[in-house]
């Protein structure tokens, strides 16, 4: 087990891309291991791929970009913009809003944050606000985003530990609208004190026909996530055929209600979901070679024994797990940490009496919190790319953001039915 991860860190060192440092780190075991056929490792290549359920990936990833290129991100942008108009920091708050509208889109943290830095960052910057202040905020609340169905990373756990995704994704809702609200109450209160874009003085809340008007022309975009969960529990799809349907959503929507999808905007979106699907695929095929180091190496009893020996309490254990993770999420992508990870852990969790649905959507939000911080942290780097801010201002800007996260995530560890009434309440 010393040599897999070992070999694992140095190719990480090395700098080498994350893929081949998973396989790479796999095969070197398996050659120091005569044990074990060779051919094993090529099975399990191709063995990870054959999964009913994991066509949901690149079905959602290809919705999400259609879904951007119908113009449902602009009628969305409308109405966050009507929301907030009345509140202190309205750009800002307006960036929390959309990501958690968003949220039943994209599915992606890092493409939610680099939108957008894109839509509405620069704007941010023109009013007054700070680049790091700027970055901060729309790093933190593409979080949200992570953690609202329909979510990337909890189709990954949902896949890799067989637990429930319809379970997953209603899991999620109030986790994500706990994050948006927690998120709008530090923008309040930090933008009112830097005086940061007050509302002017005959702004006023928006009206019952006002938001009506901008309601029924985001009708197809708010309405869509639930499509998806009320399909999934009452058995007229599953998870895959859930995407698939979100698709055929997204065009129908984009060319026939909206009419904003043209040739050229489907085109750029098949190209990046190619792009992205081709990333994620090539980690999930040679992740399948590490996994089955992991196993053979019996990595998940060996950090069970390990866990329990230090306490067997299951909040004190969770923490130190969720700990962990952050850390971890520090260096490497979200992703591929469910994929890592989940066969170590959820067994532990589960052996502790944490409910799976529970710990997923725990560990699918605090490993994408992960790629917000430095050293590696892949939205950060992207944002503060985008709006040219250093990284030290950024830092010293997240902290309150980075507090308020952390206090949702207390509310979740020690009150877990806050996570999983949904779920019971719809599932049973």
């Amino acid at each position: 087990m010393t040599f897999l991860f070992v070999t694992f860190l140095v190719l990480l060192c090395l700098n080498v891309p994350i893929a081949f440092v998973i396989g790479l780190a796999g095969i070197a075991y398996f050659l120091t291991n005569p044990i074990i056929p060779y051919a094993v490792a090529v099975n399990r290549v191709v063995a990870q791929t054959q999964s009913y359920t994991f066509l949901a990936i690149p079905f959602f990833i290809f919705a999400g970009n259609l879904m951007n290129a119908s113009g449902i991100t602009k009628r969305l942008l409308t109405l966050s913009g009507l929301i907030t108009r009345k509140m202190y920091g309205g750009l800002a708050q307006m960036n929390v809003v959309l990501s958690t509208l968003m949220g039943g889109i994209s599915g992606s943290a890092c493409a939610d944050a680099s939108m957008e830095a894109r839509v509405i960052g620069h704007d941010m910057v023109k009013r007054g606000y700070t680049k790091g202040y700027t970055a901060a905020v729309t790093c933190t609340s593409a979080l949200i985003t992570a953690t609202i169905p329909p979510s990337v990373g909890l189709i990954l756990f949902g896949f890799i530990g067989g637990v429930s995704i319809g379970r997953l994704f209603m899991g999620g809702i109030v986790p994500g609208l706990l994050m948006s609200a927690s998120l709008m109450t530090v923008v309040a209160i930090t933008s009112k004190k830097r005086k940061f874009e007050p509302p002017s003085e005959d702004a006023q809340w928006p009206t019952g026909r006002e938001l009506l008007t901008a309601i029924r022309e985001s009708i197809w975009a708010l309405i869509f996530p639930v499509i998806l969960l009320v399909g999934i529990r009452m058995g007229f799809f599953t998870p895959s055929e859930a995407g698939a349907f979100a698709v055929v959503y997204a065009l129908f929507i984009g060319k026939f209600v909206y009419k904003e999808l043209t040739w050229d905007g489907f085109r750029e979106a098949l190209k990046n979901t190619c792009i992205d699907n081709g990333v994620i695929l090539l980690i999930i095929c040679l992740s399948g070679i590490f996994s089955y180091a992991i196993t053979f190496v019996k990595a998940p009893a060996k950090i069970s024994t390990f866990i329990f020996g230090i306490t067997t309490n299951p909040y004190l254990l969770q923490i130190i797990i969720l700990v962990f993770l952050f850390i971890i999420g520090m260096f490497v992508d979200s992703d591929v940490n469910t994929l890592l990870l989940t066969p170590i852990f959820l067994p532990v969790a589960v052996k502790a009496g944490i409910d799976p649905v529970h710990f997923g959507v725990m560990m699918g939000t605090i490993i994408t919190l992960g790629i917000m911080t430095p050293p590696v942290g892949t939205a950060c780097y992207i944002v503060c790319g985008i709006l040219d801010c250093p990284i030290d201002e950024y830092m010293l800007e997240l902290i309150p953001f980075l507090i308020a996260i952390l206090l949702v995530f207390s509310i979740l560890i020690f009150f877990p039915q806050v996570v999983l009434f949904l779920p019971n309440l719809v599932f049973g």
